[in-house]
C-alpha cells in the first residue's frame, strides 16, 4: 500500500515535463578604460581601501605594521605566512579569534568594487566573516567590468559556495548611524598583486 506522500511524488514524477536547454543569456557588453581605477573608486565608496606594501617590504611585515595589535593572522595565501592557516578539519567557529584574514580573490568587479571569493579562496568559508579585518590580494588583470560578466565567470558560476564582498560589513539600522563591522569584518583592504587563481 502506497502512502499519500509516495502517491504525490509518483504523480509528480509521472507528469514531469521533459528537460529543455536553458535559453542563452543576453550579453550586455561594457567597455571601461581603466578597470583598476574604476574598481578602486567603487571600493572606496563602499568603505573599502586599497593599499600595498613598499616594494622592498614583505607582505608579512606589512601586515604586522598595518595591524600592529593583531595576535592571530590567518593566511590562506602562499604570499603570507601569518600565524595560522585555515584548517578545514576544524569547526568553522575555531576562526572566531582571527584578527586578520588574508585571501586572494578570484576576480574583482569594476562596477561595484566587489571581490569574488569562493570555498577555493577561503579554505574555510568562515574566514571571510569571523575575521575582524580582511586583506584581499587581487590581480588587476582579473577585474571584470560588471555583474553580468561575473555570472559568466567559472570561478563564480562553478563554485559550490561563492560570495561577492563589497566593502566591510555595515549597517545603519539603529538611529541611522553607520556602524561598520556589526555583522562581519570591520575593514576590507585590497592589495593589487599579480598572482594565480586558486584551482577550481
Amino acid at each position: 500500500m502506497i502512502d499519500s506522500r509516495g502517491l504525490i511524488l509518483a504523480r509528480v514524477r509521472a507528469n514531469h515535463p521533459a528537460a529543455e536547454a536553458l535559453p542563452a543569456s543576453p550579453e550586455f557588453p561594457r567597455v571601461i578604460d581603466s578597470p583598476w581605477d574604476d574598481f578602486a573608486a567603487a571600493l572606496a565608496r563602499m568603505g573599502g581601501t586599497v593599499a600595498a606594501p613598499a616594494p622592498d617590504q614583505s607582505l608579512d611585515a606589512w601586515l604586522r605594521e598595518r595591524f600592529a595589535d593583531a595576535r592571530v593572522i590567518c593566511s590562506a595565501v602562499p604570499e603570507a605566512e601569518g600565524t595560522r592557516r585555515p584548517d578545514p578539519t576544524q569547526p568553522p567557529a575555531a576562526l572566531d579569534d582571527v584578527d586578520v584574514g588574508v585571501v586572494r580573490a578570484a576576480f574583482g568587479v569594476a562596477e561595484t568594487g566587489s571581490v569574488g571569493l569562493s570555498e577555493c579562496e577561503f579554505g574555510v568559508n568562515a574566514l571571510g566573516f569571523l575575521s575582524q579585518h580582511l586583506v584581499v590580494l587581487l590581480d588587476p588583470a582579473a577585474i571584470v567590468a560588471d555583474l553580468h560578466q561575473v555570472y559568466r565567470d567559472q570561478a563564480f558560476f562553478g563554485a559550490r559556495y561563492a560570495v561577492l564582498m563589497t566593502g566591510p560589513s555595515a549597517t545603519a539600522d539603529i538611529e541611522g548611524v553607520l556602524v561598520r563591522g556589526a555583522q562581519g569584518i570591520r575593514t576590507l583592504t585590497v592589495i593589487p598583486q599579480a598572482g594565480q587563481r586558486s584551482a577550481q
